[in-house]
C-alpha cells in the first residue's frame, strides 16, 4: 500500500504578515533556509515561490527579507502595534528600527 503525503498551508487567523510577490520571486529558497521559525516550505516546483505554511508563527525578525536574493520579492505587513516610526525634528526624516538605509545617528547632545 502506498501513501501520499502532502502539506496544506495554514491560513492566517490574525492577518497576512508575510507577502511573497511571485513576479519577483525566483524560487531560490534562501528565505526558507534563513527563517528561524521554519515558517516556509520550499516551492512544490523548482523555481516556484516558497509556501508560507505557518504565517502566525512568524516573529517578524526579517531574516527572510535580508537573505532574499531578489529585491522586493518578500516583505512584511506589520501589525498596527508594530508600526513604529520616528521623525527627526530638525530634518523631518522618518525612520524605523531595522530599515535598510537608516539616516545617520543624531550627534546633538541631549537637552535636559
Amino acid at each position: 500500500m502506498t501513501y501520499i503525503a502532502y502539506a496544506v498551508p495554514n491560513t492566517a487567523t490574525s492577518g497576512q504578515t508575510i507577502v511573497i510577490d511571485p513576479e519577483y520571486c525566483v524560487g531560490c529558497n534562501a528565505c526558507v533556509d534563513a527563517c528561524r521559525c521554519q515558517v516556509f516550505l520550499p516551492g512544490p516546483v523548482k523555481g516556484a515561490p516558497p509556501v508560507i505554511m505557518y504565517p502566525d508563527e512568524c516573529w517578524l525578525c526579517g531574516c527572510c527579507v535580508e537573505y532574499c536574493r531578489q529585491e522586493g520579492a518578500i516583505h512584511f505587513v506589520h501589525t498596527l502595534s508594530q508600526r513604529v516610526n520616528w521623525k527627526r525634528k530638525d530634518t523631518g526624516v522618518f525612520f524605523r528600527i531595522g530599515m535598510r538605509n537608516p539616516p545617520p545617528p543624531n550627534t546633538k547632545p541631549l537637552v535636559r
